[in-house]
């Protein structure tokens, strides 16, 4: 197998899911990664600090209710996902690459 290219434009199929909690959470990570998750999320993150936070007494002060964060990538086999790699995340990538297939875009 070829090594996981360091930089560019790369496509990530996944071939099965990390069976450690560590390796599971890396991958949503990654995913996280995408052009368009990030977009929404922040989308997300913005409509939840506005409008979803409630304020309500609790013991006589004014309490913060934080409404839940999305979870809105799903790590299941045969997921893809298309990120833009960088040196950084060499080791993240590593350390999940038996987990992944991959494919250089462009």
């Amino acid at each position: 197998m070829s090594t996981i290219p360091t930089t560019g434009t790369v496509t990530f199929t996944i071939k099965s899911v990390p069976l450690t909690d560590g390796g599971f959470r890396t991958v949503e990570r990654l995913m996280r990664l995408e052009r368009g998750k990030k977009r929404t999320l922040k989308k997300l993150q913005k409509t939840r600090i506005t409008e979803l936070n409630e304020r309500r007494p609790r013991a006589g002060r004014m309490w913060l209710v934080r409404a839940r964060c999305t979870r809105l990538v799903r790590v299941a086999a045969g997921e893809s996902f298309t990120i833009q790699v960088t040196p950084q995340l060499a080791k993240d990538l590593a350390s999940v690459a038996k987990y992944l297939d991959f494919k250089k875009v462009g």
